[in-house]
């Protein structure tokens, strides 16, 4: 019976070592982004079942990447408090599943998306693995210019489905595109702030790492929401959505430039953690809004 359940344990263990392989709060949020570019994008009702399946490959590409990214980055997050516990650096899997893991999902997501929605969608889904993988993850130990070759490939998703509802990559998509890859910099300069000594230990050149005064920094972070508000107004400008969307955007776009000039005014990790939270609170409220408000086409 002791066999029994130790071995029960381990695999309960080794299955969740590969869920923490995906990422599932990045995945989550290709999820959310990724449908709401498909529901943006629909003329006429939504077709629910192909917006399932376009998230649902869109999702196993993002899961593949994220494991793709553990298998590269393994040596570095030793060095890591916030990642030493990772399935690899602690050994709870090796390197060699990793790698066959996340080929297998990416392989099947392309796929998937090809079939489900494709060559257009299918090829931004391979450009947003390729790209992060070969372009992002290896300049984050060269160049604090990292962060924003990141920003390309995290802002895709919305494209993608986008590209899954109307078969084109017109002004919608590249107006989500834009919103997500402004949104990113205040997002991910908040956390490299909070962990900027992790990153320091493990020779990742986040901008925080080399700006120790974080003025740079910050500049950045208020710089990229100031124009944020512009860009997530656009969609009401542009008629994709009403004028509740316009001035909901408007409204919880300055709340996040409030906060970003809040952190700055002191730069304390307390700060930086409370507007990480405003930064992902932001972008589900700015969707919800968009996609209340859509203007039928």
């Amino acid at each position: 019976m002791s066999t029994v359940r130790t071995t029960e344990i381990t695999l309960a263990s080794r299955a969740y070592a590969y869920v923490a392989l995906t990422k599932p709060d990045v995945s989550f949020l290709v999820l959310m982004t990724t449908a709401a570019g498909f529901y943006m994008g629909s003329r006429g009702a939504v077709d629910w079942l192909h917006l399932m399946q376009t998230v649902f490959a869109t999702l196993l590409i993002a899961a593949g990447t994220a494991t793709l990214n553990h298998y590269i980055e393994r040596d570095s997050d030793r060095y890591m408090r916030r990642t030493a516990s990772r399935p690899l650096p602690s050994g709870q899997l090796q390197p060699r599943e990793a790698l066959w893991f996340g080929v297998i999902l990416c392989f099947a997501g392309a796929v998937d998306l090809y079939f489900t929605a494709g060559i257009l969608a299918s090829v931004l889904g391979i450009l947003t693995s390729l790209s992060y993988l070969l372009a992002y993850t290896p300049l984050k130990k060269r160049t604090v210019w990292a962060t924003a070759v990141g920003a390309f490939p995290g802002a895709i998703p919305p494209m993608i489905g986008w590209v899954a509802a109307t078969g084109t990559l017109d002004r919608g998509a590249w107006l989500l595109f834009a919103i997500l890859f402004l949104w990113q910099f205040p997002h991910f300069y908040a956390i490299a702030w909070m962990y900027r000594e992790d990153y320091a230990r493990a020779g990742i050149l986040m901008l925080p790492v080399v700006d120790r005064e974080g003025t740079r920094t910050f500049r950045q972070i208020i710089l990229t929401a100031v124009a944020l508000v512009g860009v997530s107004l656009l969609p009401a400008v542009m008629g994709l959505a009403g004028v509740h969307y316009f001035f909901g955007a408007l409204v919880v776009s300055t709340a996040l430039v409030q906060v970003c000039l809040w952190a700055a005014s002191s730069r304390t990790n307390a700060r930086a953690k409370w507007l990480m939270h405003a930064t992902v609170l932001h972008i589900p409220v700015l969707l919800g809004l968009m996609i209340y408000d859509k203007i039928p086409r």
